[in-house]
């Protein structure tokens, strides 16, 4: 559907008719589960976020002005119910994060779209991001992919497009860093051995640093092999959505 048959569904919604609602509902959901569940990395909280995303646009969607802008203003409703759950996830509430994951996202999107090479490599390199790194690409990497655009991409996460760039350039380094991290473990330097003796597995921070400054002073990991490393971007383009889970689809409708 193009933006000018959305734009005309979302006014038919607007104006009460439930087919329409339902056809946008149905429309928007693989959207909205794809930012959530890059941005969390598929946390036991991703259905929750998307369902409570999903209701409050439809709880709010007579707000819109414009059902041309929906794209970005759906994305944006996004956006603030992942930070909201990030706030609401204090140090007294907090609990064991691997206990709380129900499948990683790095995985699903290699598995289900049946990613290999560099792809491949890209995906799981997300599990070595941030939170911050990990939500904001999950918009880069729609927008790379051609679902987002640049100024939707900058409104939903409140900054100007020209601090976009420059938050977008420095995470694409450390996406870089830790595709390096991916490379090196799939390898066989027995110094990485050594160095990764005492690390439980579980990727984040300190360990991307710790094995990224191993990488850079070791020749063995430093080389991509005989393969040319090509830029993220370039291999994003030709990724689609993550297919919905059907217990997603259930779960929203008897939702809602």
């Amino acid at each position: 559907m193009d933006g000018r048959q959305w734009s005309s569904t979302i006014a038919a919604a607007q104006a009460g008719d439930p087919h329409a609602l339902d056809e946008v509902v149905a429309g928007w959901l693989p959207l909205v589960y794809n930012i959530v569940g890059r941005a969390l990395n598929g946390h036991a909280d991703v259905d929750d976020v998307v369902q409570e995303t999903m209701l409050r646009a439809v709880d709010n969607l007579g707000s819109l002005r414009d059902p041309d802008s929906f794209r970005s203003w759906l994305v944006a409703i996004t956006m603030r119910q992942i930070r909201d759950r990030a706030r609401r996830r204090t140090t007294d509430t907090l609990r064991d994060e691997t206990a709380d994951r129900v499948t990683d996202f790095a995985e699903l999107t290699v598995l289900r779209l049946q990613l290999e090479g560099q792809r491949r490599e890209v995906a799981e390199a997300v599990r070595w991001l941030d939170d911050e790194d990990r939500q904001l690409l999950s918009l880069w990497w729609l927008e790379v992919a051609g679902e987002l655009s640049r100024r939707e991409l900058a409104a939903a996460v409140g900054i100007s497009r020209q601090h976009a760039a420059v938050r977008v350039q420095r995470m694409k380094e450390r996406l870089e860093a830790s595709r390096g991290i991916v490379r090196a473990l799939d390898g066989a330097c027995p110094d990485l051995r050594e160095v990764t003796a005492r690390w439980d597995g579980d990727p984040d921070s300190v360990w991307r640093k710790r094995l990224a400054r191993h990488i850079r002073g070791c020749a063995y990991c430093a080389s991509p092999g005989e393969a040319v490393v090509v830029p993220a971007e370039r291999l994003l383009v030709g990724i689609a959505l993550v297919p919905l889970p059907v217990g997603l689809t259930l779960s929203l409708a008897f939702g809602g």
